[in-house]
C-alpha cells in the first residue's frame, strides 16, 4: 500500500486523482504540456503568415497557394490517426514528445525549402507531428483534472492554443517583412528542446497506466503525485471517495467507437469537429491574402487585422473557460455555433466592401469559433473510456482535419472562379447553422467523472 505524508493512501486511482487540490504540480504539468501546445499552434499558422510573401516570391497560382496551406493539414489528418493509436498503446507523454520532435525537425526542413514542392512536402511532415500532439495532450490534461472543475482546468490550458495562433501572427508582423518567412519556421523549431525533457518532468497518466494493466507503476506514479501535491499545499490530502465508479478494464478496440452508446457520441463529435474547423481554418488561412489581394492592404496591415481576429478568439476562449462548468458543454456549444452562424450571416447579407469590415466580421466569428474549438478538446476525451480515449479524441481530430483541408480548398475554389466574398461568408454561415443543430444532440458531461461517463 502506498503512503502519503505518513498516511496510507486508499481508494481507486480515479478517486485519488479526484481528491487532489490544485497545486504547483498541476501548474508545472499544465505549463510544460501547454508550452508544447503553444508551439504546435504557432507552427500550424505559419503557412498562412508566409503565404502572401510566397505568392509573390515564387509566383504561385491560386492552386499552388492552396497546396501550400493544405499540405500540412493532410499531414495533421494522418498524424491524428497515428497518434490516437500510439497514445493508447505507448502512452500519452511519450506520444506527445515524439510528435513535438517531428514538428520541430520538419519545421527546420521547411525553412530550407527552395520551391513550392519541397515546401508542401515538409509542411506535410510537420503536419504529422502537429496533428498528433494536440489531441493526445488534451487527453492527458483531461485525465489529471478533477471532474467538478475539469472544464475550467482544461480550457484555461487550451487557451494556450489560440494564444499560440495570436503570437504567431504578432511575431510575423515584424519577422516576415524584416527577416523573411524562413525565420518564422526557424522560431517554430524551438520546441525540439521541450521534446527532450518532457518525459523526465511529466509523469505518465495514472489512469492510462492502470488501463494498460500496469498497476504497480500506476500506484507508484499516483503516490509520487500525491506526495508532491502534499508538499506544495503543506496540508494533509482529503480522503478519496470510499467508492468510485470503475471503468470496464477490457482492452480498447477502434470498433468500439462505432457501437452502442459510443456510436451517437462519435457521430455528433465528428460533425462538430468538422464544422468548427471548416469555418475556422477556411477563414483564418485566407485572411492575410484577402486583405492584400482584394483590398490592397500592405502585408503589415493585413497581419495586424489577422492578429485582431486571433485576439478576439482568445477572449472567447477565456469566457467559455470561466462559464462551461456552470452552463454545461451542450449549451456552450449550441450558443457558440449559433453565434458563429449569425456573425457569418451578416457579411453574407450586407457584403464586405473594405478590409476593416472583413476584419470586424472575421473577429466576431473567431470570438465564437475559437471557443468551440477549445471546448471540443475538453469534450472529446470525456466521451470515451481510458482504453480508447486517445483514439476517440484523435478520431474527432480526423474530422477536424477534413474541415481544415476542405475549408481553405472551397474558399480557394470560390475565389479562383471569380466568386464574391459574400458567397464565401454565406457558405460558412450555412455550415455553422448545421453545426448548431448537431450540437443539440450532444451528450452532457458536466460535473461527472470520466469513469462515471464510461462505466
Amino acid at each position: 500500500m502506498t503512503t502519503v505524508a505518513g498516511r496510507p493512501a486508499v481508494g481507486s486511482i480515479a478517486a485519488r486523482l479526484e481528491r487532489l487540490p490544485h497545486s504547483r504540480w498541476h501548474v508545472k504539468v499544465r505549463f510544460l504540456i501547454g508550452a508544447v501546445t503553444f508551439f504546435e499552434a504557432f507552427d500550424q499558422l505559419l503557412a498562412a503568415s508566409a503565404l502572401p510573401v510566397l505568392m509573390k516570391e515564387w509566383h504561385l497560382t491560386t492552386g499552388q497557394a492552396t497546396l501550400a496551406v493544405t499540405a500540412g493539414s493532410v499531414g495533421m489528418l494522418l498524424g491524428a490517426l497515428a497518434a490516437g493509436w500510439m497514445g493508447d498503446v505507448i502512452g500519452r507523454v511519450r506520444t506527445v514528445a515524439i510528435g513535438v520532435a517531428v514538428t520541430a525537425l520538419a519545421g527546420l526542413a521547411v525553412a530550407l525549402s527552395t520551391g513550392i514542392e519541397l515546401f508542401a512536402l515538409f509542411r506535410f511532415a510537420q503536419g504529422l507531428g502537429i496533428g498528433g500532439v494536440v489531441p493526445v495532450a488534451a487527453t492527458y490534461i483531461n485525465e489529471i483534472a478533477r471532474s467538478d472543475k475539469r472544464g475550467r482546468f482544461v480550457l484555461l490550458y487550451e487557451m494556450i492554443f489560440p494564444a499560440g495562433l495570436a503570437v504567431a501572427t504578432l511575431v510575423s508582423v515584424w519577422v516576415v517583412p524584416n527577416l523573411g518567412w524562413r525565420a518564422m519556421f526557424l522560431i517554430g523549431a524551438l520546441p525540439v528542446l521541450i521534446a527532450a525533457v518532457l518525459p523526465r518532468h511529466v509523469a505518465e497518466s495514472p489512469r492510462w497506466l492502470l488501463a494498460r494493466g500496469r498497476t504497480e507503476e500506476a500506484e507508484r506514479v499516483i503516490a509520487e503525485i500525491e506526495a508532491e501535491v502534499a508538499r506544495s499545499t503543506r496540508a494533509p490530502l482529503p480522503e478519496p471517495a470510499a467508492a468510485a465508479t470503475q471503468e470496464d478494464s477490457a482492452r480498447g478496440r477502434l470498433r468500439e467507437l462505432f457501437t452502442g452508446r459510443y456510436l451517437r457520441r462519435t457521430t455528433v463529435l465528428s460533425g462538430l469537429w468538422f464544422v468548427a474547423y471548416y469555418v475556422n481554418h477556411g477563414i483564418s488561412v485566407w485572411l492575410p491574402s484577402l486583405y492584400t489581394r482584394n483590398f490592397g492592404l500592405d502585408l503589415s496591415s493585413a497581419l495586424v487585422y489577422t492578429l485582431l481576429s486571433n485576439v478576439t478568439g482568445l477572449l472567447g476562449t477565456l469566457i467559455v473557460a470561466l462559464l462551461i462548468d456552470r452552463v454545461g458543454r451542450r449549451p456552450a456549444l449550441v450558443t457558440a455555433l449559433g453565434g458563429s452562424a449569425l456573425a457569418l450571416l451578416a457579411p453574407a447579407l450586407t457584403g464586405a466592401v473594405s478590409g476593416g469590415q472583413v476584419a470586424l466580421f472575421a473577429s466576431c466569428t473567431t470570438f465564437f469559433v475559437y471557443a468551440i474549438n477549445c471546448g471540443l478538446y475538453l469534450y472529446s476525451p470525456e466521451l470515451y473510456p481510458t482504453r480508447n480515449r486517445a483514439k476517440g479524441a484523435a478520431f474527432g481530430g480526423l474530422w477536424n482535419r477534413l474541415g481544415v483541408i476542405l475549408g481553405p480548398v472551397v474558399v480557394g475554389a470560390i475565389l479562383g472562379s471569380g466568386g464574391s466574398l459574400r458567397l464565401v461568408f454565406a457558405q460558412f454561415a450555412v455550415v455553422a447553422a448545421v453545426g448548431t443543430v448537431i450540437a443539440c444532440f450532444a451528450v452532457e458531461t458536466k460535473g461527472r467523472t470520466l469513469e462515471e461517463l464510461n462505466s
